[in-house]
């Protein structure tokens, strides 16, 4: 079997068969497939698709790439909760102690920035202390005891995918449907929550800009974890503007903070609540109006924000910095965005708040580039206000002028004024069980 002849295959959009596939995965690992092949490989599919047996193939091989985490020592129901990724989502934070505060285990893995889309571990390492990579043994550990655990990809599950997953970011095939159902499903197989629920977004600001291919993707992820025999369900959201006002690393973590607090952008709340009640309703903590009852109250009551806190003490991260708002340091240098006229604000383009804040140091152009955690855009601005000449409609913060100079004009631009008011547009577009 030669790579040269299964790129080519693909390339003649003919399907793989499991061998095939099974070589190109353990082929990813050894030097037998170099970078240059498996990019091409990707780019064949990113082009072409899967169907779905080859997505489902794809997915098993991802999984046996690696080991599988054992939750056996575990307690209780299990549920994790994933995001297609957007910008300025920091759900993650909100929703695992939600639901932990509820009396739901969850066990999650979460991936570094892809694109232009943030990465909740490099949100997470923004805590001083925070130890995303720790052995699978002390994972399961912290989840019996403090309810939630968010870490890194590990090195021993779905080895493959970490290589994927890196070479997709550079390479221009994040948004492939089967490359994403793949990357995303190995890892919540391979950690073996017996609940998951998917937040797949839709729109500018995310990899399936139209909602039909939100919903597509939904549905191809719902059908790997039935074929799993997990209970699953999906979520489709609105990714238009960013989700909250803060998009960067520490940025993000202060503002999921807030929600935790009883406090931050309404957007963030409801979506946290609806995801963390998707995650107790699957797990039989009664019918949908109890699960976003219970979760509405472990914000209220503070519970979830204590189960938040113990879990960055339970990873040795330093928990004192969430009960201040500013307390964790953001870049040294910030810039003030101004709005040129008096108008509406009609458009809040993720997408491009997205590379700005990369720009600015909060992401990656290189898989090997180092994360400024204390860079990002702050926006003072949603879809649907008004604004006056000369408010401030967004802070930019770095940690080199250069890229304040670089980065100015195109959070300008994605700020779009008009002289009409804009109709409001749901943030929850369907919920698919």
């Amino acid at each position: 079997m030669r790579i040269v002849e299964i790129i080519e295959k693909k390339k003649r959009n003919e399907a793989l068969s499991q061998e095939e596939i099974e070589y190109v995965v353990q082929g990813s690992l050894s030097d037998e497939i170099a970078d240059y092949q498996l990019s091409a490989f990707m780019m064949a599919v990113c082009f072409n698709g899967m169907n779905g047996e080859e997505t489902w193939n794809l997915t098993c091989a991802m999984l046996d790439s690696g080991e599988r985490a054992d939750l056996s020592g575990v307690e209780g129901v299990t549920a994790d909760k994933h995001s297609t990724g957007g910008v300025g989502d920091k759900t993650t934070l909100i929703v695992a102690p939600i639901a932990a505060a509820c009396g739901v285990k969850v066990p999650k893995m979460s991936g570094r920035v892809l694109g232009f889309t943030g990465g909740t571990v490099d949100k997470l390492e923004a805590i001083p202390g925070y130890r995303t990579d720790i052995p699978l043994g002390e994972f399961a550990r912290i989840v019996n005891a403090v309810g939630a655990s968010v870490i890194s990809q590990s090195e021993a599950l779905c080895y493959a995918d970490k290589k994927f997953y890196a070479l997709r970011g550079v390479t221009a095939t994040v948004d492939s449907v089967p490359l994403i159902v793949s990357s995303i499903m190995s890892k919540k197989l391979a950690v073996g929550a017996q609940c998951i629920v998917l937040d797949v977004k839709t729109g500018i600001g995310s990899f399936s800009p139209k909602f039909e291919d939100g919903v597509k993707l939904a549905k191809k992820m719902i059908y790997v974890g039935r074929r799993a025999d997990k209970k699953v369900s999906a979520v489709v959201t609105d990714m238009e503007q960013p989700l909250g006002l803060a998009v960067g690393n520490a940025l993000e973590v202060m503002e999921a903070a807030e929600v935790l607090k009883g406090r931050g952008p309404d957007d963030v709340a409801e979506l946290s609540i609806v995801l963390a009640a998707e995650m107790l309703l699957l797990a039989g903590k009664g019918n949908e109006k109890r699960c976003l009852e219970l979760a509405r109250n472990a914000l209220k009551n503070g519970s979830a924000f204590e189960k938040f806190k113990a879990m960055v003490k339970a990873h040795g991260g330093d928990a004192s910095v969430l009960d201040r708002k500013s307390g964790l340091l953001l870049s040294p240098l910030k810039r003030e965005i101004k709005a040129l006229k008096d108008g509406w604000v009609r458009r809040v383009n993720a997408a491009e708040l997205g590379k700005a804040a990369s720009a600015l140091g909060a992401g990656r152009v290189k898989k090997d580039d180092v994360i400024d955690h204390g860079a990002g855009v702050l926006l003072s601005v949603k879809r649907g206000d008004y604004v006056r000449q000369g408010d401030t409609v967004a802070t930019i913060y770095s940690s080199a002028i250069s890229k304040l100079n670089e980065t100015e004009k195109a959070v300008q631009d994605a700020v779009v004024l008009t002289d009409v008011e804009p109709e409001k547009k749901p943030l929850i577009l369907k919920v698919i069980r």
